[in-house]
């Protein structure tokens, strides 16, 4: 079941919100998520927001603070900035965010000071904003990266995973060699060309902070070629 352009624009705007650092002003929404949330015609993309949210709404807020600082700040396997997936730490990574933030300058997106272009709430935000086509495009630009940061969010167990699951069910499926792509991005990790940057998938797991991720491959991924 396709997911239409209404419940796309609806699905990427909420995303846009949920993923960005959950402070007192996302908890206060409460009523308004909810409504957002049921508002989605598609069942599995509003199961998923909606499971989401009961956990969102449910859990103590520094326990969710904590987690989302855990989660996305903490493990760079499960960051939430789309070309590093792509890219690494290579030159090609700057520009691809001068392409980006060239992207949403045609369309009258401003970032905030200091925030990076593909930083998964603004790539999000920019989809709602813009629509179909150019909007979306980023987002199909990074499909690898995002299944790759679905998978991570899925072998860890976060919450959060509920969230990627929609936005993935919202965009076109992993052909055959995405799939290979992703299988070999998950063992191998991104491109590096810079010196003394910590490997791929090393975070503070290594010392002591936060559940372990597993290291197997993420189910979806089992059939890859």
């Amino acid at each position: 079941m396709t997911v239409d352009p209404a419940d796309r624009t609806r699905l990427f705007d909420l995303a846009s919100v949920l993923l960005a650092y959950p402070d007192a002003r996302l908890f206060s929404a409460a009523d308004e998520l909810r409504e957002t949330v049921a508002a989605i015609a598609h069942p599995e993309v509003r199961d998923r927001m909606t499971g989401f949210l009961d956990w969102l709404l449910t859990t103590e807020t520094l326990a969710v603070e904590t987690h989302y600082v855990r989660t996305f700040d903490l493990r760079r396997r499960s960051g939430l900035y789309l070309t590093y997936y792509l890219h690494g730490d290579t030159r090609k990574r700057g520009i691809a965010l001068l392409t980006l933030k060239q992207r949403y300058r045609a369309h009258g997106l401003r970032l905030a000071e200091g925030e990076l272009p593909d930083l998964l709430p603004v790539v999000l935000e920019f989809a709602a904003a813009a629509g179909p086509g150019d909007g979306e495009a980023p987002l199909r630009q990074h499909r690898r990266g995002l299944e790759l940061l679905r998978c991570a969010l899925e072998e860890a167990g976060s919450p959060y995973r509920h969230v990627l699951d929609a936005v993935v069910a919202a965009l076109p499926p992993l052909t055959p060699d995405d799939r290979a792509a992703v299988a070999a991005l998950a063992v191998d990790g991104p491109p590096v060309e810079s010196v003394g940057l910590a490997a791929y998938g090393a975070d503070v797991d290594a010392i002591g902070f936060g559940p372990e991720l597993n290291s197997g491959s993420c189910p979806s991924l089992e059939s890859a070629p």
